[in-house]
């Protein structure tokens, strides 16, 4: 079974390299065990949105597949429509799951910004120096009340994977430096045709300078170049400012995303 949600597939190119992606015919198992508190690493993905009695069906498939507290306390779906059909979500929201809706936009060419800064230098991560400052800059960017030592453990194993995907040469992370200091991040990694954006972050002493764009541009077109793909994607809340912000650099939208999620402090 072939995926089409450019998204989701793009999604799976993390499970693919250290965790498990398991096809049962109308559904995917998507577990990665080294993190098993990343929600959306550890889920199921169906053929199509949900239908009458799914709500029951989905989370008994959940619990099969994914798990049950006290080792797994949240449950989250995503379904393969490109065009976000919505299908009947109603049971799910009713019983306090939160609804995704994302933009998913592409190029093959980011427009470079009109405010690039001359002070910005922006560059693949090169050495551990490097790497603590990013995740220093991913944590600073984090609400400070939902900051806690599961959620900081979390954080850092996500880092390490990205470090190891960056090693075996499926993509980069990059920061935007400004005197030698991090004040922007985020990763490009691919399958050899495809390049995906995660973790657009900059620090908020930082904001509103024009920092985001021009790093979003620029790792982009280093991923291109170096990896020698075909195009770039990225997802964004549907109707956020990281959504105008990816259109006025080029990114069209061509798709959208949606999926369930529900955990104990969701709210």
């Amino acid at each position: 079974m072939k995926i089409k949600s450019l998204a989701y597939l793009t999604d799976l190119f993390f499970p693919a390299f250290d965790g498990e992606i398991i096809d049962r015919g109308d559904y995917w198992v998507i577990r990665t065990p080294a993190n098993p508190d990343f929600y959306w690493g550890n889920f199921l993905l169906f053929r199509s949105s949900p239908v009458h009695n799914d709500f029951i069906r989905w989370q008994e498939l959940f619990s099969l597949e994914i798990g049950t507290p006290p080792e797994v306390v949240h449950k989250v779906f995503g379904w393969d429509s490109p065009i976000g059909d919505l299908g009947e979500v109603e049971p799910f929201i009713e019983q306090g799951f939160r609804l995704n809706q994302n933009a998913v936009l592409e190029t093959s060419k980011p427009i470079p910004p009109s405010w690039f800064s001359p002070e910005i230098n922006i560059r693949p991560l090169i050495s551990d120096a490097d790497w603590l400052q990013a995740f220093d800059n991913q944590k600073a960017c984090w609400p400070e009340e939902n900051i806690d030592p599961d959620h900081l453990a979390f954080m850092a194993i996500q880092m390490d994977r990205y470090r190891r995907m960056a090693d075996a040469g499926l993509g980069d992370w990059f920061g935007a430096f400004i005197g030698g200091r991090l004040v922007a991040d985020l990763g490009v990694f691919h399958d050899h045709q495809i390049g995906r954006y995660q973790s657009v972050e900059t620090h908020p002493d930082f904001r509103r300078r024009g920092i985001a764009g021009s790093l979003v541009v620029e790792a982009g077109r280093l991923a291109l170049e170096k990896y020698y793909l075909d195009k770039l994607v990225i997802v964004a809340e549907e109707n956020s400012a990281a959504q105008r912000l990816y259109q006025n650099l080029g990114f069209c939208p061509l798709e959208k995303q949606v999926g369930l999620e529900w955990w104990p402090d969701m709210h």
